[in-house]
Order: C-alpha cells, then sequence, then structure tokens
C-alpha cells in the first residue's frame, strides 16, 4: 500500500517563530547532496523533535495520478474516463529520499478528515490516507492538490544546523507556489519571493 493509514504530529504552528513548519525551505546554489539540489520545500512538522517536509518542485516522472488509482484499487481501470477533470489536474511529486513507496497530499484546508488531516498553515493541509484519493476520484477532494511520494526528513537540531550553515534559506508560504506554479518555475520564483535575484547567486554561496 502506497498511502500511510496513521496521522502524522507536528508542532502545529510556529511556536513563537523558533520553528518553520508552515514555511518554505528554498535550497542554497551550493547544496552538495544532489538530492536537494534547487529544491523547493514546504514544512509541514518542525519542532525539537525533527523536521518533515515534502518537495514541491520535483515531479515524479513517467507516474500519472490516475495510474496510481487504478494501481491501489481506488478506481477500477474502466472508470478512468469518468473521472472529474479536478482528479486529472493533481499532480505527482517526488517529496523527498524518505519513505518513497508512500503518499502523501498536501492540499487546501477545504477538505477534512477528522484524525486523519494535519493542518499545517496558511490554508494548507496534509493528509496521508487513501480516504482522500477516494474523495478527489468521486469529485469530493479538495480544490487544490498534490500528490507526493516520500518526504524529506530532519533529526533533532539537524534542520537547525543545515540552515546556519547556509544550506537553505526560508520563507513564509505560498499557496500558488505549493499547488498552481509549474515546477521547473518553482525555484526562482520561491528566491524572488525571498528577494532575491536568481542571477546573483553563486554556486558557492552555500553548502549543506
Amino acid at each position: 500500500m502506497w498511502i500511510g493509514r496513521e496521522r502524522r504530529t507536528g508542532s502545529g504552528g510556529n511556536s513563537g517563530g523558533t520553528f518553520l513548519d508552515g514555511q518554505m525551505l528554498v535550497a542554497m546554489p551550493g547544496m552538495r547532496d544532489e538530492r536537494f539540489a534547487r529544491a523547493v520545500i514546504y514544512l509541514c512538522a518542525h519542532s525539537a523533535e525533527g523536521a518533515m517536509g515534502i518537495i514541491v518542485n520535483q515531479p515524479a516522472n513517467h507516474i500519472n495520478f490516475t495510474d496510481l488509482l487504478v494501481q491501489l484499487d481506488v478506481i477500477p481501470q474502466d472508470e478512468r474516463i469518468s473521472l472529474p477533470h479536478s482528479a486529472e489536474g493533481v499532480k505527482v511529486l517526488r517529496g523527498g529520499p524518505v519513505e518513497t513507496g508512500r503518499g502523501f497530499v498536501l492540499h487546501s484546508a477545504d477538505f477534512f478528515i477528522q484524525d486523519s488531516t494535519l493542518p499545517i498553515d496558511d490554508g494548507i493541509c496534509l493528509t496521508a490516507t487513501l480516504d482522500i484519493l477516494k474523495a478527489i476520484a468521486t469529485g469530493g477532494g479538495p480544490a487544490s492538490a498534490v500528490l507526493a511520494l516520500g518526504y524529506a526528513g530532519w533529526a533533532p537540531g539537524q534542520l537547525e544546523n543545515e540552515i546556519q550553515q547556509n544550506g537553505w534559506l526560508h520563507c513564509p508560504a505560498d499557496r500558488g507556489l505549493v499547488f498552481d506554479a509549474e515546477a521547473g518555475a518553482k525555484y526562482d520564483l520561491a528566491l524572488r519571493k525571498i528577494g532575491i535575484d536568481p542571477g546573483m547567486l553563486s554556486s558557492d554561496a552555500g553548502h549543506a
């Protein structure tokens, strides 16, 4: 099964500004880990216990959302053509290197499942159960959603250390950046949101 059924818990807010859940991480050009080169990550949880986020600008090439619904027995093969238009538009992403066989749906806050959906910030939620896929397939899902395979995770203090070493920039979340922008444009858009001209950044400007 690709979609987990247990809820992940996070710090549930910005905890006086100490933690960054609900914000965007943007990789510096000198990121040495190729898995995160030019990555834009939406942080779903950040606390003293560590951090968890979803990379939102790495498409899962050759993986189609409709095909996944069939593989997971959410819909039978013969119902592919009757899916609502909103389901056909859901993008599939490579969310990170951890648990790549598991799916996580980032979505707008107009959809909520008690004890399964994690509200994060700025009208964005995370759900990691098959129920949301069934809702999307029948036209009852959220207005905006992306499905990520896997996630990015950090041990306690690890993310803070990487930020101090200039591995990451961060900025407030932008729903348009998460759900609407083309994947290939998100990195430069995120830098401009921070106030940085992408052309002015050197590849030696930081390291992870």
